[in-house]
Formats: C-alpha cells, sequence, structure tokens
C-alpha cells in the first residue's frame, strides 16, 4: 500500500498552480531544490510522470491532470479536519443581513465555505428588505448586509449589477393588458422604481395588492392576474421573465452592494472577501473561488 504524503501534493499543487517551481517555492517559503525534490519523490512514489519539461513553462502530463483534482480535494480534507480540530482562535457569532430575492445562489455557497474555514463561528441569517437591514446595520442588530439599490451609499461596497426583469406568470397574458396590474409589497424596494419609470414611459397602471405579504404578491403574478419586477438571477421557477417588445419601459440594473458595521474584525474581513469572490463568480463563470 502506496501513501501519498500531503506535503508533495502541495507542492505539486503549487507548481500547477504557478506554472513553475520558482513561484511556487516563493508562495510555499521552500527553496527551489526542496520544492524539485519534493515533485520528484511524488513521481517515483506514483511510478509515473506528473509533468511536462519539455518547454519553458512547465505543464502537466495527462496523468498529472488527472492527480491534480485528487490533490486538491486532499489537501482541502486535509486543512478543513485540522482547522476543525485545532482552531481555537476564532470564536463567536457573525449577523449577516441579505434581501431574500438574493440568497441563492450565492449566500449558501458562501456559508458553507465560511464554516469550514471558521467551524466556532456562528453565522445567524437574517433575510428582510434592504431598507430594514440597512436600519438593522446602522442600529447595531446586523455585523455585515447586502442590498439591492440603484446607488450605493456612503461606506458601502458594490459587488456586482443585474438585470432587473419584468416578471409574469408563464405564458401570461397581463403585462398586455391596460391599465398594468402590478404586484408588489408595501415595502419592496423596487416598487418605487418601476412607478417612476411607467409614469415617465406614460404607462398607465394600477396596484393589485396593498400588503407587506411577498406570498400575496407572488399568488397574484402566479395567476396571471397581475406583473412585477425581480433581479434576472432571482426568477422563482413558476414565473418567468417578460420580453415585452418595447411596450413596457427598461427597468435597468441594480447593484448588489455590501455594508459592514465599523472597526476591525478579522473574521467578518474573511468573510466579506468570501462574498466578493462569490458574487464575482457570478459576473465571471470562472470564478474566483471554488467552496465545493
Amino acid at each position: 500500500m502506496r501513501n501519498l504524503d500531503t506535503t508533495t501534493l502541495r507542492s505539486f499543487v503549487a507548481v500547477a498552480d504557478q506554472g513553475g517551481v520558482t513561484r511556487a517555492a516563493a508562495v510555499l517559503h521552500l527553496t527551489q531544490s526542496a520544492v524539485s525534490m519534493q515533485l520528484k519523490r511524488l513521481e517515483e512514489m506514483m511510478g509515473l510522470s506528473l509533468l511536462d519539461r519539455s518547454n519553458r513553462t512547465i505543464g502537466l502530463t495527462a496523468a498529472g491532470e488527472q492527480l491534480l483534482g485528487y490533490a486538491r480535494r486532499m489537501l482541502e480534507l486535509n486543512d478543513e479536519v485540522v482547522r476543525r480540530l485545532t482552531e481555537e482562535t476564532f470564536e463567536g457569532e457573525v449577523i449577516l443581513g441579505v434581501p431574500h430575492d438574493i440568497v441563492y445562489p450565492v449566500v449558501p455557497r458562501v456559508l458553507k465555505a465560511f464554516n469550514a474555514a471558521f467551524p466556532r463561528v456562528k453565522v445567524n441569517l437574517k433575510s428582510s428588505r434592504t431598507l430594514q437591514l440597512r436600519e438593522a446595520l446602522r442600529k447595531g442588530e446586523a455585523d455585515l448586509i447586502l442590498t439591492t439599490e440603484e446607488g450605493v451609499g456612503p461606506g458601502g461596497e458594490t459587488l456586482c449589477e443585474m438585470p432587473m426583469r419584468w416578471t409574469g406568470a408563464r405564458d401570461g397574458l397581463a403585462w398586455k393588458r391596460r391599465p398594468l396590474r402590478l404586484a408588489f409589497s408595501t415595502n419592496c424596494i423596487f416598487r418605487p422604481i418601476v412607478l417612476r419609470r411607467l409614469d415617465a414611459a406614460g404607462v398607465d397602471w394600477d396596484m393589485a395588492v396593498e400588503s407587506e405579504d411577498e406570498r400575496s404578491v407572488e399568488a397574484l403574478i402566479s395567476a396571471d392576474l397581475a406583473v412585477g419586477a425581480l433581479l434576472e438571477d432571482s426568477i422563482p421557477p413558476h414565473q418567468e421573465a417578460i420580453s415585452p417588445g418595447g411596450s413596457l419601459p427598461d427597468l435597468g440594473v441594480q447593484k448588489i452592494n455590501m455594508y459592514a458595521r465599523g472597526g476591525r474584525d478579522e473574521v467578518l474581513d474573511q468573510l466579506a472577501d468570501m462574498l466578493r469572490s462569490g458574487y464575482g463568480a457570478v459576473a465571471q463563470p470562472a470564478g474566483l473561488f471554488s467552496v465545493g
């Protein structure tokens, strides 16, 4: 039975990521000869050639490419075990506020990665509307919040932008009727934006619901009795984006912003970095990080 050594695997992954022994050695804080020796030991143990050294830059052989995926998973598991069983530095609680319509798909992946990195830090997820989340942060009832806004306020940071789309029932006709029947909860931050754009375009409209209950709004839209507006990535499966062909005004884009309470906090900084990377991965499918 041959046992793989995580030290040699870490050097192998570093060389693959950095494209050469010199840069990998700098990242690992080792000498070039030490990294080269570990690579040689790994190849001898496997009985395979893992690196293609025929060009100026080091590449991977077919076997090396296959090993790379396994190596990453083994190192991630190794590091998670060590963190969970030995890390006692970071403990406590973080309150993260997120509007309900942008919880998926990014936030669950980020929270999974954060829990692996800080298993003793409890994250409480507060789902509410943007205006309430801004107020919660101001009162100290949240540590970090995400918002959906046309602009960005003082102390905020824009993570990405998403188009806002008209939404209606699947194969629905409500968007063609006039006056246009709308369904928005009374505190929805999108409501005044939509109304301004309709008024500017001269489209007659009527509000079909006066309620704070999001389920009532969804029921009316899904029954083809009204239309609404959501971010493109948050439209539920029982509704669809409407392409009105110019008969309704374009709704533009919304910024997904992040705000944090004042003061330095390493744990909070790490969560913020993960959210930055997560939303960067939405805009760039290649992604900035992977959470498994």
